[in-house]
């Protein structure tokens, strides 16, 4: 039964990401003039490589000769000792599964395989940072030292964090700060106040004044009206 729900959740999450063909956080003109398509004599042993994806950007460290080092969201290393299996290309399910378990890999994959179709922008994000990204050796260092099984968070753990550490000495992840901003910009609006004081009323009505409803959707109206 547990199994079932999971696939059920995986296969829903998987459809959602297929129509949804917008970019929560996109990049800019310039940044696609900067991009290079899977051409690796533009690239450099430990450049900070983003690929946008349709919801996100995902990042990793060059290593040279066509490899890349990136974290991964992934269940398997976590149910099985199978080398030859957690090497495969991680597949949705693996990385949606993974996402939900709190649990990652820091590996090494080709180019090609990193990419996943998508175009490549390097050392894009040296412009968002004061300070200068350490030399290219070091940056790769760091990442080859942290390869393995590690903890993941989607907000606080995620690839952006593992390139950031390597290139620049600490852990920062912009889509997490643009993501929280939104989050604070909807609490703070107050149609969102009433709109979910209303979706609260009517599905209190809908399922009756029962405690294990009432109570969720009163904690939740009034969480966002203080916070509001």
């Amino acid at each position: 039964m547990k199994s079932s729900l999971l696939d059920l959740l995986v296969l829903l999450l998987e459809k959602i990401s297929l129509v949804a063909n917008f970019k929560l956080f996109g990049i800019t003109e310039q940044a696609r003039e900067d991009s290079h398509y899977l051409d690796t004599s533009f690239f450099k042993r430990g450049d900070l490589l983003e690929v946008p994806r349709t919801l996100f950007v995902h990042f990793g460290i060059y290593l040279g000769e066509n490899k890349v080092a990136h974290l991964m969201p992934d269940i398997l290393p976590a149910i099985s000792d199978d080398k030859y299996l957690i090497g495969k290309v991680v597949t949705n399910k693996r990385l949606i599964l993974g996402v939900l378990a709190k649990v990652a890999s820091i590996r090494v994959d080709s180019v090609q395989d990193f990419a996943y179709g998508g175009n490549i922008i390097v050392n894009h994000m040296d412009r968002s940072f004061k300070t200068k990204p350490l030399s290219n050796e070091e940056v790769a260092q760091r990442a080859e030292k942290l390869l393995g099984a590690t903890s993941y968070s989607l907000l606080w753990d995620n690839c952006e964090h593992f390139v950031t550490y390597c290139r620049y000495g600490f852990p920062v992840s912009f889509q997490t700060d643009k993501f929280c901003e939104i989050v604070k910009r909807i609490i703070r609006d107050q149609r969102s106040v009433l709109v979910s004081a209303a979706s609260g009323l009517v599905l209190t009505l809908c399922l009756g004044l029962d405690p294990s409803t009432t109570l969720p959707c009163f904690i939740i109206t009034f969480t966002l009206w203080m916070a509001s």
